[in-house]
């Protein structure tokens, strides 16, 4: 069974930068397709971002063009680098696999990690 940790959260202004970082243990992901969703206080979990095993990236529409999702199979490692951030992101990100599908709804998602907490100030 495949454990997904998520590091890099934290407290940053708004316009600033942060990268989050997802690291896999119990197996190899290189054949996985990975992603990132976020819930914010009294919402639902949402969809960010995914990348598939080959390398092809989705993005949610809120985050394209400010978010950069990218994978290291050698380090079994998924990041997510995100700019310009402002207040409205500010959630509980989430890191996740799916093997058949690409995850971009909850459905597809097969683990999940633990969560890692993002904050932007305005």
């Amino acid at each position: 069974q495949v454990q997904l940790v998520e590091s890099g959260g934290g407290l940053v202004q708004a316009g600033g930068s942060l990268r989050l970082a997802c690291a896999a243990s119990g197996r190899s992901l290189s054949n996985y397709n990975m992603g990132w969703f976020r819930q914010a206080p009294g919402k639902e979990r949402e969809f960010v971002a995914a990348i598939s095993w080959s390398g092809r990236t989705y993005y949610s529409d809120v985050v394209k063009g400010r978010f950069t999702i990218s994978r290291d199979n050698a380090k079994i490692t998924v990041y997510l680098q995100m700019n310009s951030l402002t207040a409205e992101d500010t959630a509980v990100y989430y890191c996740a696999t799916a093997h058949q599908y690409i995850p971009t709804r909850i459905s597809d998602v097969g683990v999940w990690g633990q969560g890692t907490l993002v904050t932007v100030s305005s």
